[in-house]
């Protein structure tokens, strides 16, 4: 069971998100602040695995509040804003949700935090090492995860999120596999000319890449990876160059 928070300033968002809390088993609401400063007293006084915050509310507002935390929890950031997003993987959220958002928005997004939560508290690094993702003759990873030692061809690969000391693979075939390793790790173990740093915590599959739209990189027709400021002019100099060969 997650212990919860929720935070936001409009209490009909409040109140949706209290709704939602309650319609999944693995969640519980032990509170809801209508102002992130509220919220700060409870997170001093209790341990709580997630918090669902808003980000644009006065006084302070949901980014500033999260990157204030000494400890922190699982993040779920709330926004009207799509231009907020990049703020949240800055600050390694599991995931942002843009108003209005259904219920089957909601549960995948908690879903992801159950699963991140389940791997941290079930896995045990003194005895199970991070995985070894060295490339075997150029064409398969092999990834730990599970407890069990998997080969992933590399070219199923679309793109690789990172969720703090995890990354999550995401496949051709719709599935996602998530290890314990860093991006940074992930970055040096894959071939160089089919995959690229794009954003702090993406890598994609060069080969892959659907289209580029205003700073999102498409691998189908509704998925995106968004890219940072310092990756872009990399980006788009090779897209200039190799355009044709992907």
């Amino acid at each position: 069971m997650l212990k919860c928070i929720a935070i936001d300033d409009e209490p009909l968002a409040l109140r949706q998100i209290a709704a939602y809390i309650a319609k999944v088993p693995y969640l519980e609401l032990v509170a809801r602040f209508n102002n992130a400063l509220e919220a700060q007293q409870r997170l001093a006084e209790e341990k709580i695995d997630l918090i669902f915050v808003d980000v644009n509310m006065p006084d302070l507002n949901g980014v500033d509040f999260v990157r204030g935390l000494v400890e922190r929890p699982m993040i779920i950031f709330t926004t009207a804003y799509s231009e907020y997003a990049v703020e949240g993987f800055k600050l390694d959220a599991v995931d942002y949700l843009l108003k209005p958002f259904s219920f089957a928005d909601f549960s995948r997004a908690a879903a992801k935090a159950n699963s991140l939560y389940e791997l941290r508290h079930n896995q045990r690094p003194a005895q199970e090492p991070e995985t070894e993702a060295l490339p075997r003759d150029r064409e398969y990873l092999t990834v730990k995860a599970d407890y069990k030692v998997s080969l992933v061809r590399i070219a199923d690969i679309l793109y690789i999120e990172s969720e703090g000391e995890y990354v999550r693979l995401h496949l051709a075939n719709g599935t996602a596999i998530t290890t314990l390793f860093r991006l940074k790790n992930m970055e040096t173990a894959l071939p160089s000319d089919s995959f690229m740093r794009v954003h702090r915590s993406y890598i994609v599959n060069l080969r892959a890449i659907h289209s580029y739209i205003k700073g999102r990189i498409y691998l189908n027709d509704s998925e995106y990876v968004p890219i940072g400021e310092n990756y872009k002019e990399a980006f788009l100099n090779y897209i200039r160059q190799n355009f044709r060969n992907l």
